[in-house]
């Protein structure tokens, strides 16, 4: 199983040095991967179905900046965001902006997209929950022919794409590797059927994420698909602690017995978030302190170490 490391992006940690300094030394260390996360805002009182958030999604930098950003300091780490959303964009501004990052970092860039599920995310972006799924695969189906076609012209249900060149193609062909976000059962089948892999969110159970693989597997197999070939990147929430115990959450070496764990189960990558954990990634949080724990975690966690 690869491992990566999440980027500084949520709290007082998440500032241009930092982020840089990790992008370096997780590199340097050996570490597969970089991630970034999407938060376009955070409700002060709620919104009903979902109640205000947890601290480290009150301050958030756009993850595509942080990757572009991160691009011109690394040579060899992959860089991924887990997740942007599809509904937050038109295909075509996220299709230009992914393919710039691509030839920004030489071909390093992996794709993860989600379909959104914060109520006030998307009335700010001016969209709905309604048909949230066959708008995403018309969606994807459009960002393809963005991506491939020489001459695109797409007329899909919810996109259209007048008859036109769209230049440069990513580096990457016949593009970035796409991976989908999400943990209901449709959205598990549509990762299968119609992407690359699969990512977990930072709510997944991570006892039973075989469950949500072995779903993933079989929505491939129904359309034809070769499963073997699916990646499966699980946001790792670490938490390094004495006296808590769930899985990522305890000693370093329970933490690195977890994560053998989940190769077990069936994920070929994990990285290590902590902008999850609220000792690190609040706006609250000592930045100096924050950072300190930061890099004794990536190293005490590195694939080489």
């Amino acid at each position: 199983m690869l491992l990566g490391f999440g980027l500084p992006v949520s709290g007082s940690w998440a500032t241009p040095a930092n982020c840089g300094h990790i992008a370096r030394r997780a590199e340097a260390l050996g570490y597969a991967s970089l991630w970034t996360f999407q938060r376009l805002l955070s409700p002060v009182e709620g919104d009903g179905d979902h109640p205000t958030l947890a601290p480290q999604y009150r301050s958030v930098h756009d993850p595509l900046a942080v990757l572009a950003y991160v691009a011109g300091q690394t040579s060899r780490v992959r860089l991924g965001v887990a997740v942007v959303n599809m509904p937050y964009y038109a295909p075509i501004l996220l299709a230009k902006q992914l393919t710039t990052i691509d030839h920004l970092s030489g071909g390093r860039l992996d794709v993860g997209l989600g379909i959104g599920w914060l109520g006030p995310e998307l009335e700010a972006v001016g969209r709905t929950t309604e048909r949230r799924g066959a708008r995403a695969d018309d969606y994807l189906r459009c960002l393809r022919s963005l991506w491939t076609d020489e001459i695109v012209d797409y007329e899909g249900e919810f996109h259209r794409v007048p008859r036109s060149r769209v230049e440069p193609k990513p580096l990457q062909q016949p593009h970035p590797p796409v991976l989908l976000g999400g943990g209901a059962d449709a959205a598990l089948r549509r990762a299968g059927r119609s992407a690359d892999g699969w990512i977990s969110s930072s709510q997944a159970d991570l006892r039973r994420i075989d469950r949500s693989i072995e779903t993933v597997r079989r929505g491939a197999i129904d359309a034809g698909r070769d499963a073997g070939a699916l990646r499966f990147v699980c946001r790792g929430v670490v938490k390094v602690r004495t006296s808590e115990r769930a899985p990522l959450v305890g000693s370093l070496d329970d933490i690195r017995a977890d994560l053998s764990d989940l190769g077990a189960q069936g994920v070929t990558e994990t990285f290590v978030d902590l902008n999850f954990d609220p000792e690190i990634g609040s706006p609250d949080a000592d930045a100096g302190a924050s950072m300190q724990r930061a890099e004794e975690i990536l190293e005490a966690l590195a694939p080489d170490g």
